[in-house]
């Protein structure tokens, strides 16, 4: 299904229009994929319901592999080209935490809805949504629900199917809850790290210093803390979470600091990483702690350029339906395109707060202009409109 660039652009309006016909089954699929817990590793009951749904709908290959993605396959017309649009399954929410969902008029609200429960039920209801639009593209439309994203996660899912598919991808969305108005094609340099102090059974606590893990972690913390940052190429260290002791009266004998090093600089990423390494042992050498140093995720700073023709149209697309744009790196599946130097953007769905607390909330009234948007990226890119060669 072809359609000129102008074409795609003037028909937006009347997109968004037609989505809100299938409101109801939008957030039925949003609420029962959000009421199913899927902590990182722990997927599997999430993918059985979306591939379950994608048999429903009568794609193709409907399926799980290995590291348990959930997949299947909108045939195109011609199937001569491939794009994969991928949404995370995994959230950052224990299993055992209450994950009931709560929908108001205007929003709903509950663990994981923006990241990634709206995300996962647009491409569960895409099918459909092609359907009730009369809309045949000539490509496949690959739509995965991708394992094992978040934290220690590292992207496995989306990297083991790019690694192992026979299906050349020629383009890629990814498709994130919140929020509207996010575009990223490029992602920053990033590793992921973490300390753990620990006392050992045979310390001797009469000697001098004597002060405990805790202690131990703070010193290491400020050291991180003295380490000078420049402000070109764009760096930061975010940290991120720390734990330790089991009382008020009890000298800790754990305690652990996770951590986020970024930059615009892969380099600058790498040596920080060394630094934030040694300053551990160092620490660990003055107090007589064991210290355990530990990567559990890195990225490579790349992506396509601002000029690039999916990343204008994108744009463009976005200025037609009056979506304020907010242009930011990513560090989350894009980096996978990325490393298979496969042109995608991601896109977010809605506004909303609270990300990644339990009461997060979405807005309902700005998806439909949301899926618009994915619309009509899907379009252009069926078109060739994204192609370096426009």
């Amino acid at each position: 299904m072809e359609k000129g660039m102008a074409h795609i652009i003037s028909g937006l309006g009347d997109l968004e229009e037609r989505i809100r016909d299938l409101r109801e089954i939008i957030l039925a699929n949003l609420v029962m994929l959000s009421e199913i817990p899927a902590p990182t590793f722990s997927e599997a009951a999430r993918m059985e319901f979306l591939v379950n749904r994608f048999t429903e709908l009568q794609l193709l290959n409907c399926s799980t592999d290995e590291v348990g993605n959930g997949l299947g396959i909108i045939p195109g017309e011609t199937g001569d080209r491939n794009i994969l649009i991928v949404g995370h399954m995994d959230t950052v929410f224990d299993a055992k935490v209450d994950h009931t969902i709560t929908v108001e008029p205007h929003r709903i609200i509950g663990p994981g809805v923006g990241d990634n429960g709206l995300g996962l039920a647009v491409i569960a209801t895409l099918p459909l949504v092609l359907q009730h639009l009369n809309i045949k593209p000539k490509s496949n439309i690959i739509l995965m629900g991708s394992a094992q994203s978040l934290g220690m996660g590292n992207i496995r899912g989306l990297r083991f199917f790019l690694d192992h598919t026979d299906l050349p991808i020629n383009a890629g969305i990814c498709v994130e809850g919140v929020k509207l108005g996010r575009i990223s094609y490029s992602s920053i340099g990033m590793m992921r790290c973490g300390i753990s102090f620990s006392v050992p059974e045979q310390y001797d606590w009469t000697r001098f210093g004597a002060v405990g893990a805790i202690v131990t972690i703070n010193d290491a913390i400020n050291r991180i803390l003295e380490i000078p940052l420049p402000k070109r190429p764009k760096t930061n260290i975010v940290l991120g979470s720390i734990s330790g002791g089991t009382g008020f009266n009890t000298i800790a004998t754990q305690a652990s600091l996770k951590f986020e090093i970024r930059s615009e600089s892969g380099r600058m990423v790498k040596n920080i990483g060394q630094k934030t390494e040694y300053i551990a042992h160092e620490v660990a050498s003055h107090s007589g702690a064991d210290v355990d140093f530990r990567i559990y995720a890195q990225r490579r700073p790349g992506g396509i350029p601002f000029s690039h023709p999916l990343a204008r149209t994108t744009r463009e697309i976005m200025k037609a339906l009056d979506i304020p744009q907010r242009i930011t790196p990513s560090t989350s599946e894009l980096s996978a395109f990325i490393d298979k130097k496969i042109p995608a953007v991601t896109l977010g769905l809605t506004n909303g707060e609270n990300l990644n607390q339990m009461n997060e909330t979405i807005d309902i009234e700005p998806i439909f202009k949301g899926v618009a948007q994915l619309l009509g990226l899907i379009l252009a890119i069926d078109g060739g409109h994204c192609d370096e060669s426009k």
